[in-house]
């Protein structure tokens, strides 16, 4: 297809369209999310994406020369430019990319759940073909941090893998559930890679190689990541949100009914900077600023995108965007050209701004009509409020009762006789869809409204209030915003039951600060009725009811005891992180804890036994079906009918063992998946109960331990730390 652009009218502005350059229409569905462009022989872009069969097609439209056949890559019969590459298994991610020092092409990576293979496709031959237990959700490719070699990542079941051109493992960390999206860029601006990590429990986590150094909390899960430019990067949620982080900085977001399936930075209006494209499961493709998140482009496919990529697909020296649908259409995009540079959907400069005053405008001339009412309703008495009219915010903590679940309330009034109409509350992570509506009923009316809390997990959050306020019989209300945050541990009442039990996990340390930084640290992130000059309290959670107790001592020694391991985990981190402590070492016991991960490692051996025992019975079973067709085959050109159905049908009978043993391997392996990922996330807990140095070392000594299959020393450095080991 030729390209160009279509002028067109939308709202009163020039409106400019991309016109695809090309556009493919090929045989094979392709899975969301697994799309990737390698040049394989160094020289070519071939577009590479897993199919909905089981199998990864390779597009190379450029070179006609038949490849040799493999027991892994064939040539499709629908397609003389497409190789299939069998996999056997089903691909979950894929991406090419230069892995070895010295490979003269890019390498295809392939994950499905249980290995991860690095394929030379130009020569046809496996790298390396690795099992990986924690399995492959997503991988990236290239360097990170001082590693000198690139690695090929892969995120998993909370764990993150990485291994060299070798197949050699370099790198392993935990991470805190199970990973949706991997990118590397320069976070911290030193001129190295760190990679950034989106998981399934809403965070965005920062790792310089096995350091985190920075977490950001979403309100969905972390399904995309893409680096767009320096420490900038966009991100998409599954809740159809998109996004763009600079550094911890949220630059902008916008929220879509659809879900966003592929993003990716392409600077498509020549303005030097890369724009967020976004392809959709309704079909459509978007560009937005970096800068703003508007739209500056977008273009429609018939079903629902499957991702977004680049390539000099046409070998004329320019990239061009290529989108691919899950039906397999393919259209590929060339940037702007100089006269439309970076108006794409504005014809210029100009026209932003006068659409931008003219929007003022319209919103001054409402604004002045409001108050010319107002005005018009104190002279009867209808309208208008006191000119010290202000509104009042208060959090407190309220307990359990038969009719209310324990919440944090935050209360609202103005301090005169003006009533609240309704209260518009903002926040993440707390209220369905981030925002809440409260309507007091007209025989309620009154200068005050109450509204509860109920925060699920212990982060801070920015709670955007917006009132409407006016007096007793006013038609029209003026608008109130005042911000408050919710403390992060506002779930925690002072405890006031002298009986409840101890807990009986703990986690100690030192520090080298004064009691009263330690003070002011709880009076910040609890929510306490009078503040405490002590750091010496015990809390009562009001989601599990269980006790919190903070000690210390006069040598600077912190005892935080608690059964939730998690909570000690979260307390480590906010408290380091007010006092910027950068390296701290502990010791910890949680003996419940600690008792059921016993438990759970005894079972991984367990369901590894089992894995071995049915894979060599179906080994043998395979040998024995060779066998059986050979003879069955052998009888049918002898001409001995009775001998090849009695063949076929003790086929037929091991095909149905066969099937039902599938089916025992899989829920062996479904089991297998859920306690590796409870280990995971010990090792993790274990980790955030320390920084720094200490930190590393313990998750390192952990892995250890468990390679060994050494449980003792496992829990022994998870209690002490390494200086234990």
């Amino acid at each position: 297809m030729s390209g160009g652009f279509l002028l067109s009218c939308l709202g009163g502005n020039i409106c400019i369209m991309l016109v695809p350059i090309f556009t493919l229409k090929l045989s094979h569905k392709i899975n969301p999310r697994m799309v990737t462009v390698g040049k394989f022989d160094g020289v070519h872009p071939c577009l590479t994406a897993a199919t909905q069969a089981g199998k990864v097609f390779i597009h190379n439209p450029h070179t006609r020369a038949q490849k040799p056949a493999s027991h892994r890559l064939s040539q499709s019969t629908q397609d003389s430019d497409i190789s299939l590459l069998n996999i056997n298994h089903a691909v979950t991610c894929l991406t090419a990319g230069t892995l070895g020092p010295n490979a003269a092409g890019d390498t295809l990576l392939v994950g499905s759940q249980t290995n991860l293979l690095a394929y030379d496709v130009h020569d046809n031959t496996d790298i390396f073909y690795k099992e990986v237990s924690d399995g492959a959700n997503a991988i990236v490719l290239g360097k990170l941090g001082d590693i000198p070699n690139p690695l090929a990542i892969i995120g998993g079941n909370c764990a993150l893998q990485g291994f060299d051109s070798l197949g050699n493992d370099l790198f392993w960390t935990v991470t805190g559930d199970n990973v949706r999206s991997l990118v590397l860029c320069d976070f911290t601006g030193d001129g190295k890679n760190e990679l950034l990590v989106g998981s399934e429990d809403f965070d965005i986590r920062v790792f310089k190689e096995d350091e985190l150094v920075s977490e950001m909390t979403e309100n969905e899960t972390v399904t995309s990541l893409c680096h767009m430019h320096s420490s900038r990067f966009g991100y998409a949620l599954a809740n159809g949100t998109v996004g763009v982080y600079d550094r911890n900085s949220r630059y902008w977001r916008i929220k879509s009914k659809n879900h966003a399936m592929s993003i990716h930075a392409f600077d498509l209006n020549a303005d030097g900077v890369v724009e967020l494209i976004t392809g959709w499961s309704n079909g459509k493709i978007d560009a937005r600023s970096d800068r703003t998140g508007e739209v500056i482009f977008r273009d429609n496919f018939s079903s629902s995108v499957a991702g977004v990529v680049e390539g000099d697909y046409r070998l004329d020296g320019q990239k061009q965007l290529i989108c691919a649908s899950v039906e397999g259409e393919v259209r590929g995009y060339l940037p702007a050209g100089k006269e439309l540079k970076g108006n794409l959907m504005d014809s210029s400069a100009e026209q932003d701004l006068i659409r931008e005053l003219s929007h003022r405008r319209q919103n001054l001339l409402l604004e002045l009509r409001n108050y010319e009412e107002n005005a018009k309703g104190v002279s009867d008495s209808t309208g208008g409020i006191p000119a010290n009219t202000q509104l009042q915010t208060a959090l407190s903590v309220r307990a359990a009762t038969e009719v209310q679940k324990a919440h944090v309330e935050l209360s609202i009034t103005t301090p005169n006789e003006t009533i609240i109409r309704a209260v518009l509350i903002f926040a993440e992570g707390i209220f369905e869809g981030e925002s809440h509506v409260v309507h007091p009923s007209v025989q309620n009316l009154s200068g005050c409204v109450r509204v509860p809390i109920i925060p699920p997990k212990d982060v801070p959050v920015d709670l955007h209030v917006k009132a409407f306020v006016g007096g007793k019989t006013s038609t029209q209300f003026h608008v109130f915003e005042i911000t408050r945050q919710l403390p992060r541990f506002s779930m925690y009442d002072i405890a006031i039951d002298p009986s409840a039990p101890p807990p009986t996990g703990r986690v100690t340390f030192t520090i080298n600060d004064r009691p009263q930084r330690v003070a002011m640290w709880l009076n910040q992130n609890f929510l306490l009725p009078e503040g405490v000059d002590t750091p010496d309290v015990t809390f009562s959670s009001l989601r599990g009811g269980g006790l919190l107790s903070i000690g210390m001592t006069a040598n600077g020694q912190i005892t935080l005891q608690t059964d939730d391991i998690d909570l000690a985990g979260d307390l480590v981190q906010s408290l380091a992180s007010f006092l910027a402590i950068e390296e701290l070492s502990a010791e910890a016991d949680f003996p419940t804890y600690f008792e059921e991960l016993q438990t759970t490692l005894t079972e991984v051996d367990e369901f590894h036994a089992v894995h071995q025992k049915l894979t060599a019975e179906m080994a043998d079973h395979s040998n024995y079906i060779k066998n059986m067709l050979v003879q069955a085959e052998d009888a049918r050109l002898m001409g001995d009918m009775t001998s090849m159905k009695k063949r076929y049908r003790e086929l037929y009978d091991l095909n149905r063992d066969l099937v039902s043993e599938y089916k025992i391997r899989s829920n062996n392996h479904n089991a297998l998946l859920a306690c590796l990922k409870s280990v995971n996330q010990a090792i993790q807990r274990a980790g955030r109960l320390r920084l720094g140095k200490p930190k590393n070392q313990v998750i390192s000594a952990c892995r250890d331990a468990i390679k060994s299959n050494n449980v003792s020393a496992l829990l022994r450095v998870m209690r002490a730390g390494v200086s234990a080991s």
